[in-house]
């Protein structure tokens, strides 16, 4: 009889992640997911889903939804590479290139799966890889997955950056090898943007390609107030050789998708393993995922204004809970960008986690981020905005806030 127990880690290490604080408590929803919900029996206004533009229970999404499986049925039965590429997955990639004023797109089952499929065939071993230290854990693990050297640059430190570009120039002085500079658009836990326009400068200069996860910004950022994403904000269509988009927040749905040029596409559609070998997204949800690019196309009959009223209730709200108190530096200098995230720091972990269970108690449905996800000391409310947030739900919260943040001597 073996002494070794193959599984006894299990139960020792949930107990410690439990000790300390860590466990992710999974709340059960009871309705669809919009602004006022129902979360396990108790009436609550939702301010912490990534469902920015609302349209995750839009009745154009649901309607197309619902004509896909009519037409296509429930599932592909393939990978795209065999026998599952129908003619819904083309349409949805062509309207979503025509979205973002490029030339070509490729769509993944989810954006964590586009990350870990894309980023390993874009370099080969002892390539060079430079990334944000504040990179999504996606971007992380498609590092991983790579045998290229790698390092970090210091969060939007655009002198670092040149720094670490200088030095793979000078370990490769005749420009043999590729260097990939990632970053994401806008960082979900600090509610920033990258400093594309820079990078992109940056990356000229030293030959490296850029790859920017825009999960934050689709359907947020873009010219004009019409969620084209960061590369429209700063129109460096073109420019970005490669950007990551999805389809899980602000589009409302689920899925992930590479967007650039045709040469990468065509690249990527035969190099991607998690391309290569999942199976091809559910004709529902590009039904679902082809609506939600109908509602933000101005020349759609389905248009709405929705990037417009999320932006609104943006500006409004950072505004207000940075003058009720909340004047933390990271909470200041999220209300300066024009992002759907508002991290509400609060300090130490055991004060962010009161602060949620008084928010719930109140009717207001918020939940902590904590050290280790974010430094000591920072951690926080996530509030995510909405564009089905009324002024009355805005007011109402920021009241909240006020009450609570004082009732913990936060401020």
């Amino acid at each position: 009889m073996a002494k070794r127990k193959p599984t006894r880690f299990l139960k020792e290490e949930y107990k410690q992640i439990q000790k300390e604080g860590r466990e992710w408590v999974h709340r059960k929803l009871e309705t669809p997911s919009v602004p006022n919900v129902i979360v396990e029996g108790k009436e609550l206004l939702m301010l912490c889903s990534n469902n920015y533009l609302n349209l995750s229970n839009h009745p154009h999404l649901r309607k197309r939804a619902i004509e896909a499986v009519e037409k296509y049925g429930a599932g592909s039965g393939s990978v795209r590479a065999i026998a599952g590429n129908m003619v819904i997955h083309e349409e949805w990639e062509q309207k979503h290139a025509e979205f973002k004023e490029q030339e070509a797109a490729i769509v993944f089952m989810s954006g964590f799966i586009a990350n870990e499929g894309a980023i390993p065939p874009l370099v080969r071993r002892d390539d060079f890889i430079i990334s944000d230290e504040l990179n999504h854990g996606s971007i992380i693990d498609g590092v991983r997955l790579t045998k290229a050297k790698r390092s970090i640059y210091k969060h939007n430190d655009m002198g670092e950056l040149e720094a670490r570009l200088k030095e793979a120039e000078k370990e490769d002085p005749n420009c043999e090898k590729r260097i990939l500079v990632l970053t994401d658009g806008v960082f979900s836990m600090d509610g920033d943007m990258s400093l594309l326009d820079e990078i992109q400068k940056l990356c000229q200069e030293y030959g490296a390609m850029i790859f920017v996860d825009d999960a934050h910004g689709d359907g947020v950022l873009g010219r004009d107030k019409k969620g084209k994403g960061i590369v429209d904000h700063f129109g460096l269509q073109g420019k970005v050789q490669v950007e990551m988009n999805t389809y899980s927040k602000a589009m409302g749905v689920v899925g992930g998708s590479i967007t650039g040029s045709k040469d990468l596409i065509n690249f990527l559609r035969n190099t991607a393993r998690s391309y290569l070998l999942s199976g091809s997204p559910p004709p529902a949800i590009a039904g679902a995922a082809i609506g939600s690019l109908e509602v933000l196309n101005p020349n759609s009959e389905y248009f709405e204004p929705v990037v417009a009223k999320l932006l609104d209730n943006c500006e409004y709200f950072k505004k207000e809970i940075v003058n009720i108190g909340f004047s933390h530096p990271i909470t200041a200098a999220a209300a300066k960008c024009p992002t759907a995230i508002v991290p509400v720091i609060c300090g130490e972990n055991e004060t962010a986690k009161k602060m949620s269970d008084r928010l719930m108690e109140e009717g207001i449905f918020a939940l902590p981020i904590m050290f280790p996800m974010v430094p000591r000391g920072t951690s926080r409310i996530r509030v995510m905005m909405n564009t089905g947030l009324t002024k009355e739900h805005l007011d109402l919260s920021l009241g909240k806030f006020e009450d609570i943040g004082r009732e913990l001597k936060i401020f």
